[in-house]
């Protein structure tokens, strides 16, 4: 007889997989075993998984289009059921799934936009938290001001694109008109944060990704702007937190031997 996981385990794998019979021992509601219902519900459970990265994925299914999409997703759910109840927190492994998508190989900056969407869904559901303004540092000596440690927002996210992928993002999102690009032309850095009720997308500068995740770490300024300009030389250190504060990407802040104030 078998176990509850192994019955389950064999149930999964049915339903993801039209070649695979019917589980042994699943009957409904007359309490008969019936094929065709269970092919009915394994189709929906695929159309709503399919649907679930439609919805999450809108400037990949725009760029691609429905035919496309419909066998990329399909291939993508087939190898990767649900781990939450939530449904947003499915689909996190779709960009590098489209990475290993030989098809898509043609739209090699695919994922990269793909890895933009994924952001802005982890932004839109995070934390709530309140950023502070430039007045708030105002009570800072100057001199301090490399020791601070700042607090950054619960939805920060950063993405590093090979190609440029931001622009192409832009052009296929709600209200985006699609046209040229220099696939040359290299990556962007993008910054994806929900300071207020909207998520803001924000193309950021070379060396401001490793000060934002060094940040993030837990690291005092100084020490995050030795990170940027090795990446950097050009870093331009007031600028950038000037912009992340605009952003409301910062929400507290203090000192290694104080409580972090938000």
């Amino acid at each position: 007889m078998q176990s509850l996981a192994e019955l389950q385990r064999s149930f999964a794998a049915a339903l993801l997989d039209p070649a695979l019979p019917m589980p042994a021992g699943l009957v409904g509601p007359d309490g008969k075993p019936s094929s065709r219902g269970f092919a009915v519900y394994r189709n929906n459970v695929v159309v709503g998984l399919t649907q679930t990265l439609k919805d999450a994925y809108p400037a990949v299914h725009r760029i691609v289009g429905s035919e496309f999409f419909l066998a990329l997703a399909r291939a993508y759910v087939v190898g990767d059921l649900p781990r939450s109840p939530m449904l947003f927190d499915y689909g996190a492994g779709f960009p590098d799934f489209i990475d290993r998508f030989e098809p898509a190989s043609v739209l090699p900056y695919l994922a990269d936009v793909a890895r933009i969407e994924r952001a802005w869904t982890e932004a839109y559901h995070s934390a709530e938290a309140s950023p502070i303004g430039p007045s708030a540092f105002s009570e800072i000596d100057p001199g301090l001001l490399p020791d601070v440690s700042l607090v950054l927002h619960p939805s920060v996210r950063i993405v590093r694109t090979r190609f440029p992928a931001l622009t192409i993002w832009q052009m296929n999102v709600e209200g985006g008109v699609p046209g040229p690009v220099d696939l040359m032309a290299g990556g962007e850095n993008a910054l994806v944060v929900r300071p207020e009720v909207g998520v803001e997308v924000r193309s950021i500068p070379n060396g401001s990704p490793e000060f934002i995740l060094a940040l993030a770490s837990g690291r005092p300024v100084l020490a995050a702007f030795e990170e940027a300009i090795a990446a950097d030389p050009g870093f331009d250190l007031s600028a950038n937190l000037s912009d992340l504060i605009q952003a409301g990407v910062v929400v507290g802040f203090g000192f290694a031997q104080e409580p972090l104030r938000t």
